[in-house]
């Protein structure tokens, strides 16, 4: 029988597919290394098991003892899947960036999971690069992992990655493009491509706010270049070990709103669910489109699946919120734009009722807010007008301060129409926008009806 001894040895031999509508403006194959094939769902399964073994060899990690790492989650989830298999407790340090998701996906398998703020310095107690260390110090039989300077990374990305890529493209490969964190991948990789034919070009993909792409072109650790930062799982404001510069032709930054948007384009016009960092490393690919030729075959490694993401980069409402969602939507604005030159009819609190009847019918309106010392203080409409001639004729010549109703709400002209249909109710016929200088128009249920239909 064709079994698996238990759910380690299904990790590697992952597919290698080739897209097609998203990269059609490259003039080169374009191939997808799809690492969330392994079992934990991300290309961090290889290097977790490498790591976990190495340090079982040489004595480091004891029988029953206790794995501490700092993660973004995927290496997490390699790490607790060893632990579960090899009996070992395994603890997780993150930060506040991460999905949701991953978090959740440690817990289900066992893993403690502890969360440190991002926007701090590496070497601040509260980051997870102390935390993960002081917890290891204080666990008794524990083993810090250390992914960015722990060589089995790079190493198992060199014996296992590498030599895959290169047999399934039957050596024809001749550029790599990776998304960079811990530097294992691409320096594994790439290390072993280049042993096999030195003119493949490998290609970092990084993000705004890490150091990787100036200190690569430079030797320049500029710390001016820090800053926070959307994408998950690559770019760094450290310089780990495992980032092996020489073995790099060049790095490509790629923006928080692009890679989110192109981790969603994948999905949609090539099927693949994959992660935030494969976004970013497909829209770097892209970016790159005039280093390739027609004849190149371009590799480019998917570390992990859009399961991570469901909350964040797949979800229209987060993207909304950060404006990455490009939409096309009306607003205040698109609506006052057939009578902005117009001015706006108002009444004053101490006019007559008749007084109002006169400008409804003068100008076509049925609604006018009402103002009392160059301030709105309330409202009329043609509804409430009829209710009090039919019910109390006599008012006519009454105050419009007696029978007017609540002052119109205020919007500004970039307010979405979707916010507009909100605050127009039975009870408030009209708003009125405020333009950016200022000048006041007024959009009632008449103006959403037209504009929508």
């Amino acid at each position: 029988m064709k079994i698996a001894k238990n759910i380690l040895e299904t990790i590697g031999n992952t597919p290698l597919v080739k897209l097609n509508k998203i990269t059609s403006d490259v003039d080169a194959l374009v191939l997808a290394k799809v690492e969330f094939f392994n079992p934990g769902n991300s290309v961090k399964d290889r290097m977790a098991v490498k790591m976990v073994e190495d340090a079982e060899a040489d004595g480091r990690l004891k029988p029953g003892g206790t794995i501490v790492e700092g993660t973004s989650g995927n290496t997490g989830m390699g790490l607790a899947l060893a632990a579960i298999i090899k009996g070992y407790k395994l603890i997780c340090v993150s930060t506040d960036k991460q999905s949701k998701e991953k978090f959740d996906i440690l817990r289900a398998v066992g893993a403690e999971v502890i969360v440190c703020p991002t926007d701090v310095d590496p070497k601040d107690p509260r980051s997870y690069y102390s935390t993960s260390k002081r917890i290891s110090e204080e666990t008794p039989n524990s083993w810090y992992v250390n992914q960015y300077d722990n060589p089995s990374n790079a190493l198992a990305h060199y014996e296992q990655t590498g030599p895959e890529i290169w047999e399934q493209t039957e050596g024809k490969i001749t550029h790599f493009v990776v998304g960079v964190g811990t530097g294992g991948t691409i320096s594994g990789v790439g290390k072993y491509l280049k042993e096999k034919n030195p003119n493949i070009k490998i290609w970092g993909i990084d993000t705004y706010g890490s150091v990787f792409k100036k200190y690569h072109e430079t030797g320049i650790f500029d710390e001016n270049e820090i800053y926070s930062y959307i994408t998950e799982g690559i770019g760094e404001d450290i310089l780990p070990e495992n980032v092996d510069f020489g073995v790099i032709d060049g790095f490509e930054k790629v923006t928080d709103k692009d890679a989110a948007v192109y981790t969603r384009k994948m999905a949609r016009e090539e099927g693949i669910f994959a992660g935030n960092s494969c976004g970013a490393a497909v829209k770097g690919l892209i970016q790159l489109k005039s280093h390739f030729k027609k004849d190149d075959v371009v590799v480019v490694l998917l570390h992990d699946s859009g399961s991570r993401y469901v909350g964040k980069m797949y979800n229209d409402d987060w993207m909304r919120e950060r404006g990455f969602l490009d939409e096309s939507y009306l607003t205040a604005q698109d609506l006052v734009q057939n009578h902005e030159d117009k001015p706006l009819v108002t009444v004053f609190a101490e006019e007559l009722v008749s007084h109002a009847i006169a400008k409804m019918r003068k100008f076509g309106i049925s609604q006018i807010p009402v103002i009392k010392d160059n301030t709105f203080v309330g409202s009329i409409d043609d509804s409430a007008i009829y209710q009090t001639l039919v019910e109390k004729p006599e008012l006519r010549d009454a105050p419009i301060s007696s029978i007017m109703g609540p002052e119109f709400p205020i919007v500004k002209s970039g307010t979405h129409v979707e916010e507009l249909c909100k605050l127009i109710n039975k009870n408030t016929p009209a708003v009125l926008v405020e333009s950016d200088s200022g000048k006041k128009h007024i959009v009632t249920r008449y103006d959403i009806i037209s504009a929508m239909s």
